[in-house]
């Protein structure tokens, strides 16, 4: 089985490789214990042990790097404790230093970066979990060796789908049950190994559901919704502007039918989505031909989802009232 993937826009995801982190250990700029499977690094997991754990552990950086975890995404729910040290941290548009003490968790599909750009002296753990989600509306399955009651499995879903805040304060039980788990990670291989790792990190979770829930936090539903996936469909599709999208395909990247991603996109861009897919379009347009000129005009019209320059010359000209050439020389960079 190859590794897990996740459709955001009409593309496919991989999940992160954490490649600097890897070469970093091959270096010996820092130290690291991690049990994991697929694509992340450490010691792989055995087959059968801890379904649904892709990957559990720590880094141990005690100087500053030359490296970061630029954006990514995972495609489990991911927890990490800042146990030492700080760490620049974002979710999306917004950024935080971490200090020791604190939790991160981000969801599925959620776009995050550790270090800007570089990470400085820190001892982190982590551990993700794939709870076989790929979209903001689909349902949460957790893995059945998950020991919280039904009751608590739904809270917990609850806080974590509907909760915006990715940065908290962290209890000592959450940090026990991380220095547990590295305890665990970090010995030789035993047969009770998978029992361990599935009693600690279903401790985790009760840890985190106990801490939320201290927190009061304040839930948005929205944030599980259609409208949702819309949202963050277009927040991406600066990112594949290539890509000859039709209204139909752009819908289907949502589950979603025609009408209704259209009125989702009126709604939170007061634009059809061709002509939201088109300001787009024309705006990397010109960007390009200022910012590139050995580009031809047929390239800049490649990059930008046209097939035909003809076409993009037309819509171009339509757009910014000027053709691309004439664009290119009435307005010289910088």
């Amino acid at each position: 089985m190859g590794d897990p993937t996740f459709r955001d826009l009409n593309d496919i995801y991989y999940a992160d490789t954490c490649e600097p982190l890897t070469e970093a250990v091959k270096a010996g700029a820092i130290q690291m214990s991690a049990l994991a499977r697929g694509h992340y690094p450490g010691q792989p997991l055995r087959p059968n042990e801890v379904p649904g754990l892709r990957t559990v552990g720590l880094w141990d950086a005690s100087q500053q790097q030359d490296w970061g975890l630029d954006w990514h995404r995972n495609e489990g729910i991911e927890i990490t404790y800042l146990a030492r040290g700080s760490l620049d941290f974002a979710v999306d548009d917004r950024e935080w230093q971490l200090q020791s003490g604190q939790v991160t968790i981000t969801r599925p599909w959620q776009r995050h970066r550790v270090g800007k750009p570089n990470v400085g002296p820190s001892r982190l753990h982590w551990c993700i979990i794939d709870v076989d989600v790929r979209r903001p509306n689909q349902q949460w399955i957790w893995p059945d060796w998950v020991a919280l009651s039904n009751d608590d499995r739904q809270r917990l879903t609850e806080l974590l789908k509907h909760n915006e805040h990715p940065v908290w304060p962290a209890g000592r039980d959450v940090d026990d049950t991380f220095e547990a788990m590295a305890a665990c990670v970090s010995r030789p291989d035993t047969r009770t190994r998978d029992s361990r790792l599935r009693q600690l990190v279903s401790r985790l979770l009760l840890d985190v559901l106990e801490a939320l829930e201290k927190q009061h936090v304040v839930l948005d539903e929205k944030l599980s919704s259609a409208r949702r996936s819309v949202q963050l469909f277009l927040a991406d599709l600066d990112n594949y502007l290539d890509h000859g999208w039709t209204l139909t395909e752009m819908a289907e990247s949502c589950e979603l039918g025609r009408t209704r991603f259209a009125q989702y996109c009126q709604e939170i861009t007061n634009m059809s989505p061709t002509e939201y897919l088109t300001s787009l379009r024309m705006q990397r347009a010109a960007e390009l031909l200022l910012r590139e000129p050995d580009l031809s005009i047929t390239d800049v019209a490649f990059k930008c989802g046209y097939d035909s320059s003809q076409y993009f010359s037309a819509a171009f000209s339509k757009y910014h009232r000027l053709s691309p050439r004439a664009y290119r020389t009435a307005r010289p960079a910088g």
